[in-house]
């Protein structure tokens, strides 16, 4: 039994995976310890949010499945940070975690090329350092060319809860006990991470007149580009807003040491920007109150998710916790929270196309990799599975640059600066977020997708034609021009914008804070949609500080242009910092670009790297 792809764990960076590998013509087999975990949401019931629904529209546009399924399964959209500029918004949906893996499965039931078994591995067939295969739990041996690890929080997972400790996965399913034993033996590094989940609520104890509602938007929203709108905006569910409070405080603190983490039971790193709630409390003493959502898991049952709640304490303490909540005195907990640790791999053993460094053909994406988030892993996913194909092709591997996607950011912070806790993105991690908007993921990655073959050419099509109109758009709004006639002024007096003294294009108008593009449409007709005005509207507006932010990034691809010989002796290198030649041989980056981002590595390091490279090129 031989694939050319092999895909192990069913998770939101495994479907990805499979599908990509699958819809470029590779026979392949995803293989998970339980199918109805398949794309299972075993934590926040969301996907989105600040940076990581950028990245859910990247994923689109390159030809992935997460933002079609979370259009179909929101409970909710809304979009965050609208009084702020579009650098920072994003999309956030409240997500059915029923209806989403539910829909992930059929469309990998429907997929071609791509079959599902349900097993764990328990290791690798591995011949000269490549990767040639792996042996399930019953020693079954299936041969493949390429291998993806996707295996989540499973690795010698394990659950935490007071001083109790129970060898298992989320949902109380078998953990993956013996593959990073293999990993270790082949020589990765590995790391113990941590992360937990809160309480869930029965609904009806809930007395909902003590919380703040949090309603979703208006207007509808979709992550994918197809712009299929699959909920009904007058029938969202709501979610709420409540507050921890000093008693809340008061118990936290008394129950200290009887946590997993501070009593001393738990080994993995927690996430540094998603804490749990005696974390919190710890940390910042300062603070009064800490905010929380009750957020609903699905239509199709009661349950309510207490985000920003998550916790070790023992049940009895969890019981305290909970019911001194404002609404929640009376409430109902039908599932306690816990902790999972769980093994990692030091993901700067990891080249750029995510393929391993010390095993040929062999990818990983996901928390093996040290992050956490749905929406990192399906990033993750959807580039391991396209680089594991064109591998296969004799093909160079996709590489998203810093400037390209938040994807790229992602990817390009782990392998080049590892991690230390699970890796989570944020906006602030990318330089050039004026870039990376919400509003233009299929302008800068819908060719990358069509390129690979993961868009459709009807798809694709559609796309030339949006990008040629916001150039027909631009053209006449900067051919038309409006003069200082008294009704002109008239209107722009009533718009709040200043009155004109000169003539002036339609197209510069539009780039006033106070001018939209309605606005442009009372003095001309304007025969395209709304996503192109938009777009238009956002580039004409921050015109200057998209064009300094290219200029900035062409600088820093300069750099990325100048590569590192694969081969390259740090030790030979005179004047080197002691520091910043053990990094580089360490990470062997691939050009200088990302040795300048490398800890450690400082840019008197780089000028003399700069001045090595020259003199061996003159040499050569």
């Amino acid at each position: 039994m031989k694939y050319e792809v092999i895909v192990v764990g069913g998770g939101h960076a495994g479907c990805e995976a499979a599908l990509a590998a699958a819809r470029k013509n590779h026979s392949t087999l995803l293989i998970t310890g339980n199918i109805k975990n398949i794309a299972d949401m075993p934590c926040n019931p969301s996907i989105g949010g600040p940076a990581k629904g950028i990245v859910v529209r990247e994923i689109d546009a390159l030809g992935g499945e997460m933002g079609r399924n979370a259009d179909k399964g929101a409970l909710q959209m809304k979009m965050l940070n609208t009084k702020k500029g579009p650098a920072v918004q994003a999309l956030r949906a409240q997500e059915d975690k029923i209806i989403y893996p539910k829909e992930m499965l059929k469309t990998l039931n429907a997929q071609e090329n791509l079959e599902i078994k349900e097993s764990l591995v328990e290791d690798l067939i591995v011949e000269n350092k490549k990767i040639r295969g792996i042996i399930l739990e019953d020693g079954t041996k299936i041969l493949s060319d390429a291998v993806i690890l996707t295996t989540g929080t499973y690795l010698k997972s394990s659950i935490l809860v007071g001083e109790h400790k129970k060898s298992e996965g989320p949902h109380g399913e078998r953990p993956s006990r013996f593959l990073s034993d293999t990993l270790k033996k082949l020589g990765f590094r590995i790391l113990r991470l941590k992360t937990g989940t809160p309480p869930r609520i029965e609904k009806a104890s809930i007395d909902f007149t003590k919380t703040s509602l949090e309603a979703g938007d208006e207007i509808p929203h979709t992550f994918s580009f197809e712009n299929k709108i699959y909920y009904d905006v007058e029938k969202q569910e709501p979610c709420h807003l409540i507050y921890t409070n000093e008693q809340t405080h008061k118990i936290i603190n008394d129950n200290l040491e009887k946590s997993s983490m501070y009593g001393g039971y738990v080994e993995g790193i927690g996430p540094r920007y998603c804490p749990s709630i005696e974390d919190k409390v710890v940390r910042f003493k300062d603070k009064e109150r800490h905010q929380l959502f009750l957020e609903p898991e699905s239509k199709y049952y009661d349950d309510i998710y207490i985000q920003g709640f998550s916790t070790s304490m023992p049940y009895e303490i969890q019981e305290k916790m909970v019911h001194s909540l404002p609404g929640l005195e009376n409430a109902k907990i039908k599932c306690y929270a816990y902790a999972i640790e769980y093994d990692a791999i030091d993901s700067r053993q990891l080249k750029q196309s995510l393929e391993t460094k010390l095993v040929e053909n062999l990818f990983t994406a996901g928390q093996i990799n040290g992050t956490s988030g749905y929406e990192e892993a399906a990033g993750q996913g959807l580039i391991a599975g396209i680089n594991a194909s064109l591998k296969l092709e004799g093909k160079e591997p996709l590489i998203l640059k810093r400037n390209e996607a938040y994807i790229g950011v992602l990817i390009d912070d782990l392998v080049t600066k590892g991690v230390k806790d699970p890796y989570r993105l944020l906006t602030s991690r990318a330089e050039y977020r004026l870039l990376l908007r919400h509003d233009n993921a299929d302008l800068r990655l819908r060719s990358y997708g069509y390129q690979v073959g993961l868009v459709k050419e009807e798809i694709y099509q559609k796309f030339i034609m949006k990008k040629d109109n916001i150039k027909k758009l631009k053209d006449l709004l900067q051919s038309e021009k409006i003069t200082p006639k008294k009704e002109i002024n008239e209107y722009l007096k009533e718009i709040n914008t200043a009155e004109l003294k000169d003539g002036i294009t339609l197209y510069n108008l539009l780039k006033r804070p106070e001018v939209n593009i309605e606005h442009i449409k009372h003095f001309i007709e304007i025969p395209y949609d709304n996503e192109v005005c938009t777009q238009l509207e956002i580039t004409s507006c921050y015109e200057g500080y998209i064009e300094k932010a290219e200029k900035e990034a062409e600088k820093m691809l300069s750099l990325e242009n100048k590569k590192l010989p694969s081969d390259l002796n740090y030790e030979k290198i005179p004047n080197l910092a002691s520091e910043a030649r053990q990094k580089l041989m360490e990470i062997r980056p691939t050009s200088l670009g990302q040795a300048s981002r490398i800890s450690g590595v400082n840019p008197a390091d780089i000028s003399i790297l700069m001045i090595y490279l020259r003199k061996r090129e003159k040499n050569d």
